[in-house]
Parts: C-alpha cells; structure tokens; sequence
C-alpha cells in the first residue's frame, strides 16, 4: 500500500471502531411491536437487550403469539404491559387473556420489585342468573360468570350487604390503583389497568431532569445518572444502527472517488480546491429541545370518552394511530397540539420544532390556551 492510501485505511479502520464501540456500550430504547411501549432502563427486552440494559427483576418478554409486552411474576403469572412512566416510577399492566379479575384472585407481588400505587379493597359475590342485576344497577364480570350465575364486584359497605343477602360471599381483593377512590364503587367489571410502582432502583429524579439511569461499568446493581451530550440519542442510535458494512463501503467508495478525481486533475495539470469553509460550508444542524422541557409538558392519560383540548384531532400526527382509552398523551403548550407521549418523546430531543404547526416551542410565544376539557380520567 502507498502512503498516499495508507492515512484513508487508517479513517476507514477508526471509523469501524468507533461504531462498534458505540453499539456495544450504548444501550437504547427498544420496543416489541408498533404501538407498544418503548422499554429502556430499568426495565430490559430478554434476547432484545444485554442484562447490562437493565436492572435485576425487570425483564420483560416479546409475546409473539398476541403480539404485546409481557412482565412475568414469579409465581407464573403474565401481564400485559399496557404503558411504563419512568418519571414517576409506574407501570400499568393488565390481562393479555382479558380476565383481569381473574388474574387478580391470585395476584402476589412478593419477591418482585412492584408495589400497588394504592389499593382499594373490593369484595366479590356469586349470584344467581335470576337476581335482579338491572333493578339494583350491579355489572357482572362476564369472564368469571357463567351458565346460571354470575359474579358481581364492589367496594361500596351498602352494596355489599344488599349482595350478602341474596348471594354468595367469594372473595375480597385488594386491587393496585392509580389513586383512592373517596367515594365506593357501587359496582366494577375490574377490567380497568392495574398501577404498579417501584422504589429501587430510584430513577425518578434523573429522568424528570431529562437524564437517564444506567448501571455503573462493572457494577450489578449501582446505578448512575446519565446525561445527554453531544448528539441527540435518536442521532447515536441511527448511527450506530445503520453504520458498519455498509456505511465503511459508502466511505470507501467516496474517498476512492475523490482520490481518483484528485488524481485525474492532478494529470491534466488543474490546481486541485482544498476544501475550506469558503468552499464547503458546515451545515447548521438544530438539535431538539432538552429533556428537562420535553418532561414539563403536560400528560394527560386518556379516559373512556376520549375527551381531547381540540376534538377533531383523534389521532396521532407522528404515528397516526387513533387514541385509545388509557392512552398517554402530552400537549405542547405553545400550539396545543397533542400526541402520543412515546412518540413526541423521540420527536423532540431530534427536532425542536411541532410536528404539526413547525413552530419552535422555545421561540414561538405561547398561544392562548383552550377552555379546559373535563375527562373522566384526566
């Protein structure tokens, strides 16, 4: 090899270093299937991410049967993860078979990290198919009923005692929720998502500063804070993704081209251009918005009624799927425009600007805000 190519061997050889120094180290989000939630630390993909992408008893499984996220406790039982808030430290799980009640007659969390958020005790009764259901207003569980009976559910004193007195007494459970109900469900399916939480490893903190937890090199179970510097994560991942073969053959291939043209007006005796700023200016690359300003957005977790600030807009911009109920939604309070806080969360460190309106939300003065929406989940 002459000296003139040896320096170019040498970029090409650095440059397939620095990739896979990059993708071994780095651990980045990851997802099961479109639509479902992005998993990062604690939280692992078993065969999707190393155990070094995670924290121990966070492991979650790819169902490829249903298509979903799964968390497996350890006495066998499977859930559906439905949404993961790393902020707050909750995940919100429900029943990929669809009996939720049933899954929670056997509900035991010892030896996982999870805890309910809250709890709100409800007692169940098995009734007679001839009860009069309609006249005191009580919804069965139609997954635990069947031929002749059915199963009624409530956390409500009075409710109870018209119950005792005309069925019999199955079980009383208490069911994790996001918050304490003040006043007593007078009758529940309990088909609504669980709300789990964790206390280890504590994350919270450096997420809402737009950090993100990792573990300390060479450490099971320290964890440290990490920070973003230099490119965005969406930029490293897209590097780091669709780098190597094919990116060291593109290289290659330009570096030959410019050689050879060097070379050529070298032999026709033309004064070869080195390129400066004059000749070859940088580009201007706008990086997105911190992490810090993304989180301060509001989140709105969607009820039933599906109740948006602006009523046409149903459906998400960046991934255009419709909102569904339990759907995480975060608005931009400069435009209002609303999305998928999964898919705005990647939007913004990429691109500062609104997806819909192109507006800068930390140049554009905010907009008058919309008389509030009630939702009955919000």
């Amino acid at each position: 090899m002459d000296k003139q190519h040896k320096p170019i061997a040498s970029v090409l050889i650095l440059i397939s270093s620095v990739v896979l120094v990059s993708a071994s180290e780095i651990c980045f989000n990851s997802a099961c299937y479109p639509n479902e939630p992005w998993i990062r630390f604690p939280f692992r993909l078993q065969n999707v991410q190393s155990k070094q992408c995670g924290y121990p008893g966070f492991d979650l499984t790819c169902d490829s049967t249903n298509l979903i996220t799964s968390l497996h406790f350890q006495n066998t039982q499977k859930f559906r993860v439905q949404a993961i808030d790393y902020a707050s430290q909750e995940i919100w799980l429900n029943d990929p078979n669809n009996c939720l009640p049933q899954s929670l007659l056997t509900l035991n969390l010892s030896g996982s990290p999870f805890t309910g958020v809250s709890y709100q005790d409800f007692t169940l009764f098995n009734c007679s198919s001839n009860f009069h259901y309609e006249l005191y207003k009580f919804n069965p569980i139609a997954c635990l009923s069947g031929s002749g009976y059915n199963i009624v559910a409530t956390s409500s004193d009075r409710a109870a005692r018209i119950l005792f007195s005309s069925c019999s007494f199955v079980s009383t459970v208490p069911v994790p929720v996001q918050w304490p109900f003040y006043e007593q469900i007078w009758s529940s399916d309990l088909s609504d998502d669980i709300w789990l939480t964790w206390d280890a490893p504590q994350c919270g903190k450096c997420e809402s500063r737009g950090g993100r937890c990792g573990l300390k090199t060479n450490s099971s179970n320290h964890i440290e804070c990490k920070t973003r510097h230099g490119l965005p994560r969406g930029a490293r991942y897209a590097i780091s993704a669709g780098a190597g073969v094919p990116a060291s053959l593109f290289v290659l291939g330009l570096v030959c081209f410019l050689c050879s043209k060097s070379k050529a007006c070298r032999e026709e005796g033309h004064p070869v251009n080195e390129f400066t700023s004059t000749h070859a200016p940088q580009p201007i690359i706008q990086l997105g918005l911190d992490r810090s300003i993304i989180e301060s957005y509001p989140k709105t977790v969607l009820g039933e009624s599906r109740r948006l600030p602006k009523p046409d807009d149903n459906i998400c911009p960046i991934c255009l799927s419709e909102y569904k109920p339990k759907d995480t939604l975060r608005t931009i309070p400069t435009c209002h425009h609303c999305f998928h806080a999964n898919c705005i969360d990647e939007w913004l460190p990429l691109n500062a600007a609104c997806p819909v309106c192109r507006n800068n939300p930390k140049q554009s003065s905010p907009a008058p805000k919309p008389a509030p929406a009630s939702d009955d989940n919000v």
